[in-house]
């Protein structure tokens, strides 16, 4: 008995799941994987310069009263990193002279016969005021306060860091501009690819009198719950992976934002879906609008 082939209907705005998937998934990692990038390098940028330090000496006959005076007026100041509490921290003579010692493993106290070191209060400062005009106006304010000596801050140090943290935001943004035209690309291919074994269908529909919005409705539809599986599945390979990242890099978790990745999954989700629909979108055009012997 000749068995006959049955010949599976293709049913409207249907094509590949697992291929279409896998493909928008692989360029959504691509943009993930940048993003999570970012995230970090923005958040190391901050820890440096957070930890750029501006240095008050006091004068050496000032009373333990008035170092606490200024310490305190100092912490109110708006340009002061707060990490729970002012981070402005007290260094006294006596425990400067100790550091020295331990460091050096001299005693310059048994020469000198006394301390030359001077109280010192160093001062971590907002990233707002990280420019070198804005540090400059905060060592003229504190150096005016009565009891302070001199104020420092490593001008050239700063200046290098300020440089080169907006050398890399540049390149970043360079980076981010080209690799959003890259996953554009790879998901309007994907997607053109994929509509391409329907074009028949879309034309057979067409004959039947099926109106164009009728026709695109259950491929648009598709597409976004393409974008939107492939967005989980991206954001959910960049999830384990950082988890993994995280037990083998010591020091990495902190640097790491609960927020920013909600942020960045939520980007990639939303690509995925617009980018799926708009290509969708104008495939489905472009073949309405051939003639028979261009679907050929």
């Amino acid at each position: 008995m000749e068995e006959k082939k049955v010949r599976k209907k293709r049913k409207l705005g249907s094509y590949p799941f697992v291929s279409v998937v896998f493909s928008i998934t692989v360029a959504l990692l691509v943009l993930g994987v940048f993003g999570w990038l970012v995230l970090h390098s923005s958040r190391l940028s901050t820890r440096i310069q957070e930890n750029i330090e501006v240095q008050v000496y006091l004068n050496k006959s000032i009373s333990r009263s008035d170092i606490t005076k200024i310490q305190t007026s100092i912490a109110s100041k708006p340009y002061v990193l707060i990490k729970e509490i002012p981070q402005v921290t007290l260094v006294t003579k006596e425990e400067a002279a100790k550091q020295f010692v331990e460091a050096t493993g001299e005693d310059f106290t048994d020469f000198l016969g006394d301390n030359p070191l001077r109280d010192l209060l160093t001062v971590k400062i907002k990233g707002d005021y990280q420019a070198l005009d804005s540090l400059k106006m905060v060592k003229r304010e504190v150096e005016a306060m009565r009891g302070v000596f001199e104020v420092e801050f490593e001008e050239s140090l700063i200046d290098s860091i300020n440089k080169n943290l907006t050398r890399i935001g540049f390149i970043l943004l360079g980076i981010a501009i080209f690799a959003l035209i890259v996953v554009i690309i790879l998901i309007n291919n994907t997607i053109k690819l994929a509509l391409f074994s329907q074009r028949f269908l879309i034309r057979s529909m067409q004959l039947v009198g099926a109106t164009s919005s009728f026709i695109q409705r259950p491929f648009l539809v598709r597409s976004v719950l393409y974008g939107l599986f492939a967005g989980v599945f991206a954001s959910g390979i960049i999830y384990a992976s950082t988890v993994y990242l995280n037990s083998m890099i010591e020091g990495l978790k902190e640097l790491q934002d609960v927020n920013g990745f909600l942020i960045l999954f939520g980007v990639i989700l939303l690509i995925g879906m617009l980018v799926g629909y708009l290509s969708s979108l104008r495939a489905i055009r472009k073949y309405l609008k051939m003639s028979l012997d261009e679907l050929y």
